[in-house]
This record gives C-alpha cells, sequence and structure tokens, in this order.
C-alpha cells in the first residue's frame, strides 16, 4: 500500500466540463483541454479498486466538475457500492462533492445525507449580485436553483458548506453577501478568489480583495465576539496556524499538496488548477499510484510550488501568507521565472490590519 501511513485524496472530474450553467468568470471554460464526457461505470471502478487497494486507512473522494452531478444519481450510487465492494477491513471512506445545485432534489438531498456526503453548494450571495455572473446558457440567474437546494440539503440534514466566488462585485458588495449569507442560516463559508484578468470586467484588484478581507473580518471577529456561529474558512484557518497548527486550506500552505486530480476519462493531473496536458502524470487506467508518484516527482510541480519571490522570504508576514496560492504566481505552472503573488498587497494590508485580533482570538481558544 504506497498510502499505508497517509490517508489518500482523490479529487475526480466524473463529468469532465460539463455543466448546465455558463458563469461568466468559469476559468475551466477556457483552460478545459479534454474532451467533455461522463466518466463510464468501468473508468470508476478501476480508479475505486486501485485507490481501495492503495491505502489501508483514509481515503476520501471528492467530486468537482464542471458539474459533477450531471454524471447521474446512478452514478453516484453506483460508487457507494464499488466503495463497500472493495474497502477493506480498517478503511474508512469519505466522499464530498461540490456542486451548483441545479439538479438537487429531494431524492439527491437524501442521497447525501444516507452516504453521508459533504457537499459544497456554490452561492454568490443575494440574488442581484449572484445572478449576474452565475447563469444559464439562456442567460437566465440561477440564484432560486441555489437557495432552493440549500433548503433541501438543510431538511434532509445533509452537511454542506457554501462557496462564494470573489469578484469584483462580491468584494465591494461583502457586507451585502456576508449579510445574506447568515440571515439565510449558511454560516459554514468559504471565499475564493476569482480566476481573472486585467480588463475582466469580474477582475478583482489587489487593492479590492485587501478592502474586501478586512471588512469580511472585522464582521466575522465581531460576530465571534457575541458568539454567533459563522465559520470562514480562511480565518479559521489563520487561527489555528496561529496556534501552531499546519492549515488544511491547500493554498495556504506554502507549498503545493500532492494532489490527485482525475479526469472523466481516467487520466490524472498534479492540480485542480492546472488540468493541461503538458501536466498529466499518468491515468489510472492504465497506471498504478507508484507509477503516479514517480510521474509527479519527475514533473518536479511541488519543487516548483516552492520558488517564491525573493521579497516574500523577508517580509514580515511571510509565516503566514507564505506566498499565497501558486496559481496566483505562476498561473501556467511553468515556475521559469519567480513573481510576487497578484494579491501581495492585499495579504499585507489585511494582516497588518487583523493581526492582533487574530492573535486575540488564537490565544483565546489555546487551552
Amino acid at each position: 500500500m504506497i498510502y499505508k501511513n497517509r490517508p489518500l485524496y482523490l479529487l475526480i472530474k466524473p463529468a469532465s466540463g460539463l455543466c448546465n450553467l455558463r458563469c461568466r468568470y468559469c476559468f475551466y471554460l477556457d483552460e478545459h483541454e479534454h474532451s467533455r464526457s461522463v466518466m463510464t461505470p468501468e473508468t470508476l471502478e478501476v480508479i475505486v479498486k486501485k485507490a481501495c487497494e492503495a491505502t489501508g486507512r483514509y481515503l476520501t473522494i471528492a467530486f468537482q466538475g464542471g458539474e459533477p452531478t450531471l454524471a447521474g444519481l446512478p452514478f453516484f450510487r453506483h460508487l457507494v457500492e464499488l466503495q463497500k465492494q472493495y474497502a477493506g477491513p480498517g478503511l474508512t471512506v469519505s466522499n464530498a462533492l461540490q456542486t451548483n445545485g441545479r439538479v438537487i432534489d429531494g431524492e439527491w438531498a437524501a442521497f447525501f445525507a444516507e452516504n453521508k456526503f459533504l457537499v459544497g453548494l456554490s452561492a454568490d450571495g443575494p440574488a442581484d449580485i449572484h445572478d449576474q455572473y452565475r447563469v444559464d446558457a439562456g442567460e437566465r440567474g440561477s440564484h432560486k436553483d441555489a437557495m432552493r437546494a440549500a433548503r433541501l440539503l438543510a431538511k434532509h440534514n445533509v452537511d454542506f458548506n457554501i462557496l462564494t466566488v470573489l469578484h469584483a462585485g462580491t468584494a465591494a458588495h461583502i457586507g451585502k453577501v456576508y449579510g445574506f449569507l447568515q440571515r439565510a442560516g449558511l454560516p459554514w463559508m468559504q471565499f475564493i478568489p476569482c480566476i481573472s484578468s486585467p480588463g475582466d470586467p469580474w477582475d478583482m484588484t489587489a487593492e479590492a480583495y485587501g478592502d474586501c478581507l478586512c471588512r469580511m473580518f472585522d464582521m466575522w471577529y465581531r460576530d465571534v465576539k457575541a458568539k454567533k456561529f459563522v465559520y470562514i474558512r480562511h480565518f479559521e484557518n489563520l487561527v489555528g496556524m496561529m496556534r501552531g497548527h499546519p492549515p488544511e486550506q491547500c493554498s495556504m500552505l506554502g507549498v503545493c499538496a500532492p494532489q490527485i486530480v482525475v479526469e472523466s476519462d481516467g487520466t490524472v493531473y498534479p492540480c485542480d488548477f492546472y488540468v493541461k496536458d503538458r501536466l498529466c502524470i499518468g491515468s489510472l487506467l492504465t497506471d498504478g499510484f507508484e507509477e503516479i508518484e514517480e510521474n509527479r516527482a519527475r514533473l518536479g510541480f511541488i519543487e516548483g510550488s516552492r520558488q517564491v519571490s525573493p521579497a516574500c522570504r523577508t517580509c514580515e508576514w511571510a509565516a503566514l501568507c507564505r506566498g499565497g496560492c501558486r496559481r496566483d504566481r505562476d498561473p501556467d505552472g511553468t515556475a521559469e521565472q519567480t513573481v510576487h503573488n497578484k494579491y501581495c498587497l492585499a495579504y499585507k494590508r489585511f494582516f497588518a490590519y487583523a493581526y492582533d485580533r487574530l492573535a486575540e482570538l488564537a490565544g483565546a481558544v489555546r487551552p
């Protein structure tokens, strides 16, 4: 077992780039280099069997897209049966899924609850903000679908969180977004900066992101002090880091984690943001995990992620920032030259603004 003493985590794209929305800011529409097809049951079985054989402790499989629910509910029922068939004694298997919520109905929600799926639901706040960019092929907004899915997931007691894309619009109105999610009873929040280029109407500048982080932190800190439960992944990780714990959020590690991203055809890539042919590290249809890890090492992807701007090494915030996510300083995955993280000024402003209160929270909860 190659992962005998550590967990195995797979991120699978069962429907590849297929999606029932056409979100205007979606980077995957431009960068996707693969056929838009659904994973076959045979491919799924090979992957599950090999994964269960590769680890004897913990296996987590997350499903993403595109829109993974387009693989169909029978696909996921088959997944669960395969996991029961191939998981050996002592192996704990967990599943997660990220969705826009459009096809979620009572049957889907009941399935997630019964099989203990952790679900991430994409929602950018109230309708006027969400529907600005999260639209379908007919230019219709998807806010009603997302909120209907949230109600169904809550009704069936599914563990789920909200993923909000931070772009120029959401950053400018972060108070409105935060307030909406809180009032809607959606306190588990993740915010991820949008991948964009200068000139895109949704492009978020470092100045805008810094202002957004500061205002969001004020609201979160206020609620934490008032003992109102709101979980914001970035801030919770920072508090944990200040208590001496490693961050669980990949983008905060300072180096790329050894991800295994599996496309619908079984090909494997080192990161969800770098699903490119030249970065392919194997196929689970023909390779074992040993070969995939050897290919990863030959590619030097993880080693390349350690390259940061020299200025980062002497920055007073280096221990918390760690250079930020690689995609924001090495968008093509070449690592031929080191550049500053595009949000460097945002993080400098935020850490200077919030450090004392982060330290207070970290100290207040330390045993």
